[in-house]
């Protein structure tokens, strides 16, 4: 069958941005997700600062993920306790070449500790991909998709995860990805999820004619 997530190697610590932290508390399932998932979320304490100075979301989610971290579902890993020179160089530099600081600290962390970055933003999937090609790269997604998630939560309480993520933090779907979401939310709540593609929102019946919600 079509593989729904990329995080196939249970062992491997995952490193969130704050784009990754934001989906998740807008899914409202958070928690459920995290305890699902078997590889261990690290956060660097840029990213948290981060997120206690935007609150664009309307919601705390500084104080949502220190609820995970209390709760012992995360780790925090300090920016200055990094040796390498990466953070560094992924925030000097051309703005094309730059990333802001919480995907930069996040990056910088899963190289040095030989863990997964999961991150949403194109240019910093694009960034890695030329300056880390041996890095493991998720995204979102692929912590909703994976198996366990789907196991614990069943799937019609995944399903309103998703589309909470997607309509109230309008989470990017990879185009690979983007059948499954169809298929897990279904064709009338995808059309409001204005982060899904045009062409998949509203051409949905003819592109996925067999994907809707069962």
């Amino acid at each position: 069958r079509m593989s729904r997530s990329c995080l196939s190697d249970p062992s491997l610590r995952i490193v969130a941005d704050a784009s990754t932290v934001i989906n998740l508390n807008a899914s409202g399932r958070a928690a459920a997700v995290l305890r699902a998932v078997p590889n261990r979320l690290v956060i660097v304490d840029t990213v948290l600062a981060e997120l206690r100075t935007d609150r664009r979301t309307g919601r705390d989610d500084a104080a949502m993920v220190r609820a995970v971290i209390d709760a012992g579902l995360a780790d925090v890993v300090s920016l200055g306790a990094l040796k390498g020179d990466h953070f560094e160089a992924l925030v000097t530099g051309p703005a094309a070449e730059t990333l802001d600081d919480g995907e930069a600290a996040a990056i910088a962390c899963a190289v040095e500790e030989g863990a997964v970055a999961v991150i949403d933003d194109g240019k910093a999937v694009s960034l890695c991909s030329r300056r880390y090609p041996n890095l493991a790269v998720a995204s979102t997604l692929d912590l909703f998709a994976h198996d366990a998630v789907l196991a614990a939560l069943g799937r019609d309480a995944l399903a309103d995860a998703l589309h909470g993520a997607l309509q109230f933090a309008r989470m990017r779907v990879p185009p690979q990805q983007e059948e499954w979401v169809v298929g897990m939310i279904g064709h009338d709540r995808a059309r409001s999820c204005v982060s899904l593609r045009a062409t998949v929102r509203f051409g949905l019946l003819s592109i996925y004619p067999d994907s809707g919600a069962r």
